[in-house]
């Protein structure tokens, strides 16, 4: 293992639901406390050990709701209490991120962050320890950082980095400048972006200086930046902290840091990027779910769940099981099948990705007793 980053910190933002993944994932229990590969542990507790030998234990930082924190300090035994951030209602990625940026340059003003999800799964670790190193090198030069990945097939299902000329940086021999941000494209578009290969796979991960992540969210979105800022000053005084956080943290404005951060500092040349070359997956849907169980294999049947009971004959896809019902599929293809003791999901890999208009509808009509 490599010695510890000795001025980083890692964070993990530990937030959402993971709608696309319901019924499985919940309000309650949402895509990080599950164990959606097969490891034997959650999706949460793989990314505390990926992050561990270069930041060490003491240095990473969870932030999370707070109806989440005894399932995640459950999760992570290790962790200390003063890097567990509470969010009192979720603000999207920029005040989660940025409040962890905030606090912990209060407490260490030249400290570098490198903010990973907590519901990602990442194999190759040596690939992936190498690409966060180089970044750190990159952000000790003054730029925000983010890891691209490589795409593995012409995705319409994530956003894209265009990676523009190569940065001198010390330690960073695959830096480059990022020249733009792109949308989830279509498929003919993805495949131009395939060939082409200097489209990366937009992973959400950035690592920068604490003070420079800080000063590009004050010039983008100044009053975010105030509030944050004031949150932090108190953060470590408990008496502080509480009337603090009930004040401030339901005024702040939800946007992601894609738009904060990341967009405006490609336009002004600040944003830089390092190729991830290591199999990723953001599992944002029972289709991506179904290939990472069945080794990409599509006429297999990827099956999840400690006691499932499946009967199978010429079928593929995925069943996700949480009862002792026994599920027989006969000659389907391509099928998704989740059953809880109070919910059931059939689709195909096809339609995954409309399962959040599911949530959404049960949202209208009442029914968030099964969210």
């Amino acid at each position: 293992m490599p010695d510890p980053i000795q001025d980083f910190y890692a964070v993990i933002p530990a937030g959402g639901i993971g709608s696309r993944l319901w019924p499985l994932s919940r309000a309650d229990a949402p895509k990080f406390l599950h164990d959606l590969t097969g490891s034997g542990q959650t999706l949460l507790r793989d990314t505390w050990d990926r992050l561990e030998p270069l930041a060490g234990p003491g240095r990473i930082a969870v932030v999370t709701g707070r109806a989440h924190r005894a399932a995640v300090e459950r999760q992570l035994p290790g962790i200390p209490d003063p890097n567990v951030f509470l969010e009192s209602e979720p603000r999207d990625s920029t005040a989660a991120i940025g409040l962890a940026a905030a606090i912990l340059a209060h407490r260490e003003p030249d400290v570098i962050i490198g903010s990973f999800a907590a519901d990602h799964v990442i194999r190759g670790t040596r690939t992936f320890e190498f690409a966060v190193q180089q970044a750190v090198e990159v952000a000790r030069a003054g730029y925000v950082c983010t890891i691209g990945i490589q795409p593995a097939e012409p995705s319409i299902g994530f956003g894209y980095i265009r990676k523009g000329g190569e940065i001198d940086v010390d330690g960073a021999p695959e830096a480059a400048i990022v020249e733009s941000f792109v949308e989830k494209p279509d498929l003919e578009t993805a495949r131009a972006y395939y060939a082409d290969r200097s489209y990366l796979w937009n992973a959400g991960m950035f690592i920068s200086r604490a003070d420079v992540l800080l000063r590009e969210i004050a010039e983008n979105e100044p009053e975010l930046h105030a509030g944050l800022i004031e949150l932090a000053a108190a953060w470590d005084d408990h008496a502080a902290r509480g009337p603090a956080v009930d004040r401030l943290w339901p005024g702040l404005k939800k946007i992601a840091i894609d738009y904060s951060v990341a967009e405006p500092a490609a336009a002004r040349g600040r944003l830089a990027v390092i190729p991830g070359h290591f199999d990723w997956d953001d599992v944002g849907d029972f289709a991506s779910l179904a290939k990472l169980n069945s080794g990409g294999r599509k006429n297999d049947l990827a099956i999840l769940g400690e006691n499932a009971r499946i009967l199978s004959d010429a079928s593929s896809g995925i069943v996700v099981s949480q009862t002792d019902r026994v599920i027989s599929l006969i000659g389907v293809k391509d099928v998704v099948v989740v059953d809880t003791e109070d919910a059931l999901l059939v689709t195909t890999s096809e339609h995954a990705q409309r399962v959040k208009g599911v949530v959404d509808a049960l949202k209208l009509t009442g029914r968030g007793d099964v969210l």
